[in-house]
């Protein structure tokens, strides 16, 4: 970590990890597809319960990179007792929340459904597929903490293993139980519930075989209120950016359903083609986090600086090149996931005015990462909150009252301009001014 030329690093961890995001990402275009064979109110119920998934991955991305980032600069510093304290209290805290929220949302499904969007004649599917996904829950919030902590301490291929081989059943499943067995929209939950409790099991051996210094074990949790803090304090950032795009996809559906079901499919199937496309910038962001951690603890900044511009030039490079394919066949990947005239037309604008601004992404998104990964929360939370809810909010209500449809279809391009803009100055004081104390904690 603190020898390896960072280029090299960043690529050897990025690769396994663009492929872990990859196969996280085919669950949800899985079922997109094989519940776009049903009809176009059952494709809009995965739009609706995507904002379920996001208040999931929302705990779990923060009890992971919070746990995370603090055991790589324990590592570093060579504090395995504390380091090993944090992954077990981080684990055994996201099977609280997933199991709090599935509780929950069981007991009050319909309003929930509702209050992400869902209209009456969503309601029906979206309850249905909701049941499973929360049922899932604990598998959800777990599964991200262990893929974070495998990936700071340098084992992104473990990480890749468990998630890949999730997605894979998942696929298998979809097409058994929605394709074969006839099960509907119910099947397509069903092999995601499946899927997601065997991804846990795999992420969870490499912990119980000791092939990394993290543990699971119950015995290393503690309730000393400087590890819990330290944990919330880093995974802030996360939160903030995972709670807003589930915040934010409540107001997209609720936008969209003003047009019908077919505007609320063809808006969740661009943003899980969008999403697919990102998971090639996240994966290198998500492979810069533990050098930067790493050599961060270790006193070894100048790597941190070469790490982050290696990662910013490579993410926009390959962004840009997903944008102008997805551009030219935008119809087309919409029409995969719904054949459906009106979702296609919806799709197709949108998808190809978020891609004028998707090359733009890596920038407020490095930014977070850079931030969060060196310890100050408290800048890494603002420019997580930028893209994901604080910009893109506003954009999408104001938009949508001033043109309608199209406003709405151009508002995610719109927050990605704007986020850049807002994240560019921060970035250059990092690289003029003295950043590299760390902020401090509350």
């Amino acid at each position: 970590m603190t020898e390896t030329p960072v280029e090299k690093l960043v690529l050897s961890l990025g690769i396994p990890t663009i492929i872990s995001m990859l196969a996280t990402n085919i669950y949800n275009l899985a079922d997109t597809y094989f519940v776009g064979t049903i009809n176009t109110s059952a494709s809009g119920a995965t739009g609706i319960v995507f904002g379920l998934m996001a208040i999931l991955q929302a705990f779990g991305f923060m009890l992971g990179h919070g746990a995370g980032s603090n055991i790589s600069a324990l590592l570093g510093a060579r504090k395995t007792q504390e380091a090993r304290e944090f992954s077990s209290t981080g684990f055994w805290l996201s099977v609280l929340s997933g199991t709090v929220i599935m509780a929950v949302g069981l007991i009050f499904m319909d309003p929930l459904m509702r209050l992400l969007g869902s209209t009456e004649t969503i309601l029906p599917y979206a309850r249905i597929y909701g049941f499973y996904i929360l049922i899932a829950g604990p598998a959800f919030t777990s599964g991200c903490v262990m893929n974070n902590i495998l990936r700071y301490e340098g084992m992104a291929a473990y990480a890749m293993i468990g998630l890949t081989s999730g997605g894979i059943i998942n696929i298998f499943g979809d097409y058994y139980f929605v394709m074969v067995r006839g099960m509907g929209i119910g099947g397509a939950g069903l092999s995601t519930t499946i899927s997601q409790y065997i991804s846990m099991i795999l992420l969870m051996i490499p912990f119980l075989t000791g092939k990394v210094e993290s543990r699971l074990n119950i015995r290393y949790f503690t309730h000393r209120r400087s590890v819990i803090k330290k944990i919330f304090w880093n995974g802030m950032p996360s939160m903030t950016r995972q709670g807003l795009n589930a915040v934010s996809t409540i107001v997209i559906n609720g936008c969209a359903g003003n047009y019908g079901d077919a505007a609320i499919a063809a808006l969740a199937i661009v943003s899980r083609i969008a999403n697919f496309l990102f998971c090639i910038a996240i994966g290198i962001g998500q492979g810069f986090q533990p050098v930067s951690a790493f050599n961060y603890g270790a006193g070894k900044y100048s790597r941190v600086r070469g790490g982050f511009r290696f990662a910013m030039k490579l993410g926009i490079i390959l962004m840009a090149m997903l944008a102008v394919t997805a551009f030219l066949f935008a119809g087309p990947f919409v029409r995969i996931f719904r054949d459906d005239p009106e979702v296609i037309e919806i799709g197709r604008t949108a998808m190809r005015i978020q891609c004028c601004c998707l090359w733009l992404m890596p920038i407020s998104l490095y930014g977070n990462m850079l931030f969060q990964s060196i310890g100050k929360g408290g800048t890494a939370t603002y420019l997580a909150s930028l893209r994901s809810g604080v910009v893109l909010i506003p954009v999408i209500l104001l938009l949508t009252a001033l043109f309608g449809l199209t406003g709405l279809e151009s508002s995610q391009a719109a927050s990605d301009l704007i986020s850049a803009i807002l994240t560019l100055p921060i970035i250059l004081r990092f690289y003029h001014t003295d950043l590299m104390a760390p902020d401090s904690e509350p």
